[in-house]
Formats: structure tokens, C-alpha cells, sequence
């Protein structure tokens, strides 16, 4: 039995119906291991601070305290991560030494100092990259001197943890390669998709069905309403082909974000039939997402973006996905499954076309839907996939 310890800055509520990576790995991990997470006290998603679960479960967690923060790109945002990162910092150095421990990236602060720790007391420590930083911040600013000079000190912070790890794992190839090139040990890295529990997500789709009107056409899409993800351009394809005197599918967008109030009146403005949900529990999502007919992912050009969430929920559901980021990564697992069209980003005639297609043609929205479920089963299954993250973690 291994003592293992997991910090993850950005967990859901460790509910009954969390689905989220780190709930998996503890409760997986708990079976045969003592196993603590250290996480934050603030929701990131609802930006306020969280209540404790009131679900127990085989493994402890430990809320660290976070001042939080109102804007996800602001100068208290990166306050907030830095006094976390002292918080975990000084409970390390309180807390018996662990056999492991297991750090998600980002934020920054607390799994450096997990990485010092663990080389001062001979520690194995493991990277689990979630996102690149400081990369996904400078599309914010888009002037790349001035850019690179501001985020220079998070860069060193990034590199010092890499460099310092015994294992690199991570949500996608394009986030291991950039990691694992920093790294010192230069181990092969790990990548294993976000993904989701496929026997879960049926039940919740199964519990949570929802009734569609009879000829009725939906794209859905799901996640953050937020500058990273192009809303507009859907919208636009949307308006061109109503346009053209072709009733267009229902857009039903679940999620929100500060961009979404824009949304809306765009929406309104074009006479486009939309739904917007908000932030659904996860378990009424995967209802609502199995009643959609196509899936769309429309991401900024330039989004560090690479694998994320809604790839293995939209191909759990079975959906043929109308894809325009850019992310070399995601646009070969589209054509490797043949489970929908890349189209061009921030190209409205692009998603036109490519979803009159699908409109019309029923026999191809299945084939490619049968095909985007297989892709599910093979490469965003936890049941299968997360047996490699539990052998490097426990593995002696």
C-alpha cells in the first residue's frame, strides 16, 4: 500500500455524480492505497468558495484556502494561485512524507513547490499537464514580444516543473511533447485523454432523456462561453442558411461564460433559433447532448486548446462533431475516425457547408455518429484508459 498524494487546483464538488479526472484516479487509487487530494476551497467554474462535499468517500480530502477571483484573466487570479501555492507549500512540509506525489498542471505555484519538496526528500513526483501555461494566456494579449516578456517568470515556473518530474503525463500529445522536451530524465510521457466513464454516461443519458419534438433538427454544443470559443461563427452559418429559405437545425448551447449574454443577442439579432441551457449538472448534459443530431467544437484560432472535455462527451453521445479548431491533434483523431468534417476556422461558409451535408444526409450522420461512439470506446473510456495513469502512479 502507497501513500499517495494528488494536488489539483481545479476539482469539481466530489459529489456523487463528479466526473471529473481526479475524482476518478482517488477513488480508483483508494482501493488499494491511502490516498489524499489537496485541492482548492474556490470553485473556479462558479467563482465562489466551495462547501464541503457531502458525500464521504475512502480517501481524504483536504481543502486548502484561495482568496479567489472574479475575472479568469486578471492580475487576482494570479494572486489567488500564488498564495495557494504557499498554502500547499507549508502543508507539505507539515504532512508525513508520501511515497507520491501526483500534481495536475496548472495552476503553477503549488506543483512547483511539490516538485522542490519531492526532490529534497526523495519523493517520486509525476506532472499530469491539463493545459499549457503561460501559452493559453497570450492569445489574450496578442502582441508576442510583449507578451512573452509578461509571462516570462510563469514560462521559468512551467520549465522548473517539468524538468524536476519523474514522470510526465497529460490530457494530450501536443501537452506531453511540450513537457516532456523540458524534462531531464526524458522518459517517455504519458497520454491519456480526459475522456469520461462510457457506463456512466449511458445511465445518465438513459436517466436524463430528453423528449425532442418529432422532425426536429439539433446541433448541440457543449462547455465554457467564453473569448476561446467561436459562438459567433456557428451563429453566422446558422443566419447563412436561413438565408438561403432552409430552415436550419435548433441550437441548443449548454454552458456559460461571460461571453454568453453577447450570444444571445447576436442569436436574437439573426433570428436564429437557439437554446441556451446554461451550466448543466453533468448527468442532465449527457441527456441533453444524446438528444442533439450533430455536435459542433468551434475554437479560436490560436486556443492552446488541444484534447479536451467536450471531444469524449461529444463522441460518447455518438454525434458527428463539425470541427474549427485548430488543434493538429483533434483534427487527425476527426479523420481517423472519419466521425465528422474539419472545417476551416472562423470560416462561416466553411461550417455552412459542411453542415448542410449532415442536414441532409441522415445515413451519413449515423455512419459518422456509429463512428465517433467507437472512437469513444477505444480512446475516451476511463475503465480502459486510466489503467496506464494508475500503473505509473502506483508502479514501484
Amino acid at each position: 500500500m502507497k501513500d499517495i498524494v494528488i494536488i489539483a487546483n481545479f476539482c469539481r464538488d466530489f459529489s456523487a455524480t463528479d466526473n471529473g479526472r481526479f475524482m476518478y484516479l482517488c477513488k480508483k487509487l483508494a482501493q488499494n492505497n491511502s490516498v489524499e487530494i489537496i485541492t482548492s476551497d474556490f470553485s473556479h467554474t462558479d467563482k465562489k468558495h466551495k462547501a464541503p462535499p457531502e458525500t464521504s468517500w475512502d480517501f481524504r480530502i483536504t481543502f486548502l484556502h484561495e482568496s479567489g477571483y472574479k475575472k479568469n484573466i486578471s492580475l487576482k487570479r494570479f494572486y489567488s494561485h500564488f498564495t495557494w501555492g504557499r498554502q500547499v507549500k507549508e502543508y507539505l512540509r507539515r504532512r508525513k512524507r508520501p511515497d507520491v506525489i501526483y500534481a495536475a498542471v496548472p495552476s503553477l505555484t503549488a506543483p512547483l513547490a511539490a516538485a522542490k519538496y519531492c526532490r529534497k526528500n526523495g519523493v517520486r513526483f509525476i506532472a499530469d499537464v491539463q493545459d499549457l501555461w503561460p501559452e493559453a494566456f497570450r492569445m489574450a494579449f496578442g502582441i508576442p514580444f510583449v507578451s512573452d516578456l509578461i509571462f516570462l517568470p510563469f514560462t521559468l515556473m512551467a520549465e522548473g516543473i517539468y524538468k524536476r518530474a519523474d514522470e510526465i503525463c497529460g490530457v494530450s500529445k501536443t501537452y506531453t511533447k511540450r513537457a516532456a522536451a523540458a524534462n531531464c530524465r526524458k522518459k517517455t510521457p504519458h497520454t491519456v485523454f480526459l475522456g469520461t466513464e462510457l457506463k456512466q454516461f449511458d445511465r445518465y443519458a438513459q436517466e436524463n432523456k430528453v423528449n425532442k419534438p418529432s422532425g426536429e433538427l439539433w446541433l448541440g454544443y457543449c462547455g465554457n462561453l467564453s473569448s476561446s470559443y467561436d459562438i459567433t461563427t456557428v451563429l453566422q452559418a446558422l443566419a447563412r442558411i436561413k438565408e438561403r429559405g432552409i430552415t436550419p437545425p435548433k441550437f441548443i448551447v449548454m454552458g456559460d461564460g461571460e461571453r454568453k449574454s453577447d450570444y444571445e443577442a447576436l442569436a436574437e439579432k439573426k433570428g436564429i433559433d437557439c437554446r441556451f441551457t446554461g451550466a448543466l449538472p453533468y448527468e442532465q448534459m449527457c441527456g441533453m447532448l444524446c438528444a442533439c443530431d450533430i455536435a459542433v467544437n468551434p475554437i479560436v484560432n490560436g486556443a492552446a486548446q488541444s484534447i479536451i472535455n467536450k471531444h469524449g462527451d461529444y463522441a460518447a453521445a455518438g454525434l458527428p462533431v463539425l470541427n474549427t479548431q485548430t488543434s493538429p491533434e483533434y483534427r487527425s483523431l476527426v479523420r481517423e475516425y472519419k466521425m465528422g468534417f474539419n472545417c476551416k476556422n472562423g470560416d462561416p461558409a466553411s461550417l455552412e457547408k459542411a453542415l448542410l451535408i449532415l442536414m441532409e444526409n441522415e445515413p451519413l450522420r449515423t455512419k459518422m455518429g456509429r463512428s465517433a461512439r467507437r472512437c469513444a470506446e477505444e480512446r475516451f473510456d476511463r475503465e480502459r484508459t486510466y489503467k496506464e495513469l494508475i500503473g505509473v502512479i502506483t508502479e514501484k
